[in-house]
């Protein structure tokens, strides 16, 4: 089985905080190098005050950068995989960096639109493509694209999300199709909601009235943290996920498959 996370090469979009911070971690931990890709080096969390980077180098014995990237920018999701190649080159890409809105429907301009689909769509689409022209050339890697329970089912309010977070769903098959013969595994994570400032503050859901109504569609009775989709992470990049391919995993304690 192949792992690809043992002294391996992690590129982590949106890798500064929240989920993708947790997973950059998690990776570095699992005997990864890590490449934070994001608009800037410090997490927006104050609880977050230590960069990734140095959080890794000092907590791990493994080697991390930064690099600035705007995932809308192909040639900055090129550069954030080309700055793996110090580190012996890409072996596990996760497409992370994301927006979450909300919205209603008949107020959305064009401009909104392609906004977020720019970043979501756009952004996972050519951050794949870049780790995927180097794992095809070399020996093979994982990647994994974060997508979202609104990739799986509709939900009023959030048009352009769950658009959005559905090309991805079905973007993840394509390539799975496509780049398996070729030795890359391509999956998504579809969270449910997740504790970060995106659904605290961009999107006030947790700590709110409505919050408490979602959480009582959750049999597991809980929000999700960062760690829980980090966990995922790993084992799709890591040798206990080597046969798995083309797969949505769920992770929102229930949710979606209960109501």
């Amino acid at each position: 089985m192949t792992d690809y996370l043992q002294d391996g090469t992690a590129v982590v979009t949106g890798g500064s905080s929240g989920i993708g911070r947790a997973i950059s971690l998690a990776y570095a931990e699992a005997g990864a190098d890590v490449v934070v890709a994001d608009l800037q080096r410090e997490s927006r969390d104050p609880d977050e005050d230590v960069p990734t980077v140095e959080q890794i180098e000092a907590e791990t014995d493994r080697s991390a950068a930064f690099v600035e990237c705007d995932v809308t920018d192909s040639a900055d999701t090129e550069a954030a995989v080309a700055a793996a190649d110090d580190f012996g080159g890409v072996t596990v890409m996760v497409n992370n960096a994301g927006v979450f809105r909300g919205e209603e429907f008949l107020d959305v301009s064009e401009d909104d639109f392609q906004m977020l689909m720019d970043v979501n769509v756009k952004g996972t689409f050519f951050g794949a493509q870049a780790a995927a022209e180097r794992m095809v050339a070399g020996d093979g890697g994982a990647i994994v694209n974060l997508s979202s329970v609104a990739g799986l089912e509709g939900s009023a309010g959030f048009a352009t999300y769950c658009a959005s977070k559905g090309a991805v769903r079905l973007l993840t098959y394509s390539l799975a199709a496509e780049l398996g013969p070729e030795g890359v595994r391509v999956n998504a994570i579809h969270p449910g909601l997740v504790d970060t400032s995106m659904t605290t503050d961009d999107v006030p859901i947790i700590g709110s009235e409505s919050g408490e109504q979602y959480l009582e569609g959750i049999p597991s009775r809980r929000f999700a943290d960062t760690g829980d989709i980090a966990d995922a992470a790993v084992y799709l990049a890591s040798a206990a996920g080597d046969y798995v391919n083309g797969e949505s995993l769920t992770v929102d304690g229930g949710m979606t498959n209960t109501n």
